[in-house]
C-alpha cells in the first residue's frame, strides 16, 4: 500500500514562518501530482497549492506570494514554506499523492494523508 504522511504543524504568530512537509511511500512506481489542501473549521476543503511531477504549479490566490511549493521527485516528497501567516491560514493541511503503483496502472490513484493542524494566532 501507500502511505502519505504530513509534518510540521504547529502555533505559530500572526507575521511568521512556518514549514510543512510530506512525504509518499510504499509500493510506489511513480508519484505525479502531489498537493496541499486545508481545512478549516465549518468550511470546505480548498486547494492551497499543487506540484506536478514536471514542476508545474499552481497556488491559490489567497497564497500567491506568501507561500511555496517545493518537491524533490527522488524522495517522493513536497514542502510548503509558509510566510507572512495570518489568523485566517489556520487550518488542518493536508497533503496528496497522485500515486501509479506499477508500471502497468491504468491510471493513478490519490491517497491522502491524515493531516496536520496549523494555528495561526497571537
Amino acid at each position: 500500500q501507500v502511505q502519505v504522511e504530513e509534518s510540521g504543524g504547529g502555533l505559530v504568530l500572526p507575521g511568521g514562518s512556518l514549514r510543512l512537509g510530506c512525504a509518499a511511500s510504499g509500493s510506489i512506481f511513480r508519484v505525479d501530482d502531489m498537493a496541499w489542501y486545508r481545512q478549516a473549521p465549518g468550511k470546505q476543503r480548498e486547494l492551497v497549492a499543487r506540484i506536478s511531477r514536471g514542476g508545474k504549479i499552481i497556488y491559490a490566490d489567497s497564497v500567491k506570494g506568501r507561500f511555496i511549493i517545493d518537491r524533490h521527485n527522488a524522495e517522493n516528497t513536497i514542502s510548503l514554506q509558509m510566510h507572512m501567516v495570518k489568523p485566517e491560514d489556520t487550518a488542518v493541511y493536508l497533503c496528496n499523492a497522485a500515486v501509479l503503483t506499477s508500471w502497468d496502472s491504468r491510471g493513478a490513484v490519490t491517497f491522502w494523508g491524515k493531516g496536520t493542524q496549523v494555528t495561526v494566532s497571537s
